[in-house]
């Protein structure tokens, strides 16, 4: 009953329309590479003090959760990630973009996020305070093992484990650059004041991807990303099923790590992408083009998205960025998330959550009719389509911290793609070991603090006793079925 109290009160003129704008921020948001929720939540945010609470904190979640929609469409179209949880989405997404299946591409990264966000509103609903007192029982040694167990993927994000292990070592290593986390001691800066501060995901991401996609471009003389008709616009039959099915998985894949503070989409849409090609009969078309290699990773990131609020609105603790700025907004609209909010605002919070399922079907709507439009522009000659992209490159790589310093570390980064990807290194690796790398490294020192130095802390608790163990069964099954794949390149140049 409170659900459709909820519902209708959403429905009124004035939340309803804050909603759409949400959701069409957001989308926009996702689509800009760079500019990311949380800067545009900031920004945002001392304008809604004017508006009603209930539709600024409306507008506030769908920016949220919109951006995570319009993520993929730069990652499909021109291999580069709106968002750092499309990242995984290029490797497939845009392959597909390449062979002219954009629109397949977009269309099932539309669906997908729908199946996600649709998902992660019902729980909410209906399981969100038990499942979010659940999470709360993670502590350093059960990240130690969850992230230990999202290591393996190293073994399978590449066709040559060595390269892969190399660029998902190297990426941890990157992650160590700036401030010791713990002492406040410098680390591999050589003397590089900018460097104090670590490097910043968007421009190393940016770097890698964009800008070195863009000097492979001009190294092989392209005209176009893709040249022909582009042909249907929805992917059909057997590809279809797969799609849907992986959107499934993606799904729960992304939920319920979501529900722990720290996993972000960035994460987990690479779980869900490993998942994928584990599970596949045909682990070696991974990275050619398959489109379980965008549904499963584009469900993932969205459905991670939506769990982040369960904690949020119930315990009053945000799993990342974006949501502590919208708790700060929560606490200046003089609202106190928790256990008690159910009771003492229900209508508000059942409002909110209403308009978690609304904002879905409004970015379906926004999204769906706009696939076709999307697709063309793997159509523009590049040599209109590159400049643009490069400027947007720099503007997205300088938008997260505002400095000069992140617009040269893309530029770097862009060398390094350029040469990784001639030397057919994978890239994949390198971005999930720069995420991994400090929150493992945090998570373990912690847990040593913890025990005075012993490893038998591990072992002492269950839920990461089990992750280890786990993470080693994973480690040797995935050694064994990777000898019994074709030696094929699975993560080829990428050549436009």
């Amino acid at each position: 009953m409170e659900l459709l109290n909820g519902l209708i009160n959403c429905l009124s003129a004035t939340n309803l329309f804050f909603c759409f704008i949400g959701v069409l921020l957001g989308t926009i948001v996702g689509v800009l590479p760079g500019l990311g929720p949380a800067s545009t939540i900031a920004i945002l945010l001392p304008l809604t003090m004017r508006f009603d609470p209930t539709a600024s904190i409306i507008m506030l979640s769908g920016l949220y959760y919109g951006a995570m929609y319009g993520g993929s469409t730069t990652s499909i179209l021109i291999n580069i990630p709106g968002e750092a949880g499309s990242v995984v989405t290029a490797i497939d997404g845009f392959k597909m973009t390449q062979q002219g299946r954009a629109g397949q591409a977009l269309w099932i990264a539309a669906v997908g996020s729908f199946i996600a966000g649709t998902f992660g509103s019902v729980v909410i609903s209906f399981a969100g305070p038990a499942i979010a007192k659940y999470a709360l029982k993670f502590g350093p040694p059960e990240y130690v093992g969850l992230l230990l167990f999202s290591l393996t993927m190293l073994i399978t994000l590449s066709p040559d484990k060595l390269k892969g292990l190399t660029a998902g070592v190297i990426g941890m290593v990157l992650a160590t650059v700036g401030l010791d986390p713990l002492t406040g001691a410098a680390r591999l800066n050589f003397g590089v004041t900018g460097m104090m501060r670590g490097l910043e995901l968007v421009p190393v991401v940016v770097g890698l991807f964009g800008i070195g996609e863009i000097l492979v471009a001009a190294q092989i003389g392209a005209t176009n990303i893709y040249q022909g008709k582009l042909g249907k616009m929805t992917p059909r039959g057997a590809e279809l099923k797969q799609g849907l099915w992986a959107s499934v998985r993606g799904t729960l894949v992304g939920f319920f790590p979501g529900l722990i503070p720290g996993m972000v989409p960035a994460l987990t849409s690479f779980m869900a992408y490993d998942v994928e090609k584990r599970i596949s009969k045909y682990p070696e078309k991974f990275g050619t083009g398959v489109i379980e290699g965008v549904a499963g990773p584009e469900a993932a990131n969205n459905s991670t998205a939506m769990a982040g609020f369960v904690p949020l609105l119930t315990l009053g603790i945000p799993t990342g960025p974006s949501l502590a700025i919208i708790l700060a907004a929560l606490m200046m609209y003089g609202v106190q998330p928790g256990p008690t909010l159910f009771v003492q605002n229900p209508l508000f919070v059942w409002t909110v959550i209403g308009s978690m399922y609304v904002g879905n079907v409004l970015l379906l709507v926004l999204n769906l009719p706009l696939v076709g439009l999307w697709a063309r522009i793997s159509l523009i000659p590049y040599k209109v389509l590159g400049p643009v992209v490069l400027a947007v490159c720099l503007v997205g790589a300088y938008s997260p911290r505002n400095t000069m310093f992140d617009v040269w570390v893309a530029l770097v980064f862009g060398v390094i793609g350029f040469a990784m990807k001639k030397a057919d290194w994978p890239l994949a690796p390198l971005i999930l070991g720069f995420i991994l790398g400090d929150m493992f490294e945090s998570s373990l020192r912690q847990s040593l603090s913890m025990s005075g130095g012993s490893l038998t802390i591990f072992w002492q608790r269950p839920v990461a006793a089990a992750l280890i163990v786990c993470t080693v069964v994973f480690a040797i099954l995935s050694l064994k079925l990777l000898r019994r794949v074709p030696k094929t390149v699975l993560a080829e140049d990428d050549k436009i």
